[in-house]
């Protein structure tokens, strides 16, 4: 809990969709933040996340201090930003925050941009990019568009908090980090979510987890199981736990194949019974930052093949030579593998990794390590807006 001497923040985290990897952040860390005597409030989509994100927002609400506020935020520019960009100025006025936390790209937009009438605010503008424009090749349609809007925001930006290592580099590559205010804060889990996963007594040969999107390699898995049919005549088993843009095409593609029933389509489940309808998980991704689902996985003892893509390498640590090249073959490969190897030496592993991301992937040390930085930065301008919520 906070103390006299350190006195409780009134911070405001704005995001765009309540779905995925950066909302499990936010709401892990707003629930850590209120827990510690903060005030704390959210911004976010109100075209998304459906019923699910209206149950989690719904379970926050009365947790937040300064408010719940839904907007209708598109991923990409629209001009709905304008209006949107206005009425979160006028609730900054409203709700007067210590912190303003943007998080992925839109959420960075609006956290940061500049309000006319007030040049230098009192209150700190953190950023944690969560990938998004820095997934953008170089050259490729869009690259300076969004690259150049990260590099002019990045001039209003008090704090960057990225959540890998690898999101860290990519940004200074791409934008640029000397002299800035920089810190790495690793996504967390809770002690509860490392009891190990149990699979569910039908469970098939593999399972994935997460958005049914191309950039996410699903495809190539779902073709893995047909060349293995061909590899070994055995008709091994797929669980797809999710929903996406692309869920026709795949359905499409297992059907084409003439796989039938053995790859299966769950929708979207929580996380552990997803992991729970497969005894090993594959995460084919062409691009991540520091997946959740891999980190769940691991904490759960779930054996993993995955691709060396962004931030994935940190959470495998001491396997991560493990890992493939995000084609087809490769994942076919390591996918053989995995089968052919005994059950006991897979456990074994499983064990071991679960050890390793205790150490480092800890929820309280993400909500103290982000605390910290909101801190350092608000004694960086001076200490304005370092009062405590009581005299506000």
């Amino acid at each position: 809990m906070t103390s006299t001497t350190d006195p409780a923040l009134r911070i405001l985290h704005v995001l765009r969709a309540p779905v995925g990897g950066l909302f499990r952040h936010v709401c892990d860390l707003t629930r850590e933040q209120v827990a510690r005597g903060h005030k704390v409030g959210l911004v976010t989509d109100s075209i998304t996340g459906g019923d699910k994100a209206r149950e989690v927002l719904g379970a926050l609400e009365p947790d937040l201090a300064l408010g719940l506020t839904r907007l209708p935020i598109h991923r990409l520019p629209h001009p709905n930003d304008l209006v949107n960009a206005w009425s979160i100025q006028r609730h900054l006025a409203n709700v007067t925050p210590d912190v303003v936390h943007g998080h992925g790209s839109k959420g960075g937009l609006y956290a940061r941009m500049l309000n006319p009438f007030e040049m230098q605010p009192a209150f700190v503008r953190a950023y944690t990019p969560h990938g998004g424009s820095l997934h953008y090749r170089k050259g490729q349609r869009g690259s300076f568009i969004f690259v150049g809007a990260e590099a002019l925001l990045a001039k209003t930006t008090d704090l960057f908090l990225f959540e890998s290592n690898y999101i860290r580099k990519a940004f200074d590559e791409a934008v640029g980090l000397e002299g800035r205010n920089v810190r790495v804060v690793l996504n967390g889990l809770a002690e509860p979510e490392f009891e190990p996963v149990v699979p569910d007594a039908d469970a098939a040969d593999f399972v994935y987890v997460g958005e049914l999107r191309i950039v996410k390699g699903i495809e190539m898995v779902i073709h893995a199981i047909d060349e293995l049919r061909s590899r070994t005549g055995v008709l091994h088993t797929l669980s797809v736990v999710g929903t996406g843009a692309e869920e026709d095409l795949l359905r499409e593609q297992a059907r084409r194949l003439g796989l039938g029933d053995a790859v299966r389509f769950h929708g979207l489940l929580p996380a552990r019974k997803g992991l729970a309808r497969g005894r090993i998980l594959v995460a084919p991704s062409r691009i991540e930052s520091l997946p959740y689902v891999l980190l769940e996985a691991a904490a759960g003892q779930v054996p993993i093949v995955a691709t060396s893509v962004g931030g994935v390498p940190e959470i495998l640590g001491p396997f991560a030579s493990g890992l493939v090249a995000a084609k087809g073959p490769a994942i076919t490969d390591a996918m053989h593998r995995a089968l052919l190897e005994p059950g006991d030496v897979r456990a074994d592993r499983a064990r071991v990794l679960a050890d390793y991301v205790r150490g480092r992937f800890k929820i309280g040390d993400m909500a103290d390590s982000a605390i910290s930085g909101y801190r350092d930065a608000l004694a960086a301008k001076g200490g304005a807006a370092f009062i405590s919520d009581g005299a506000k």
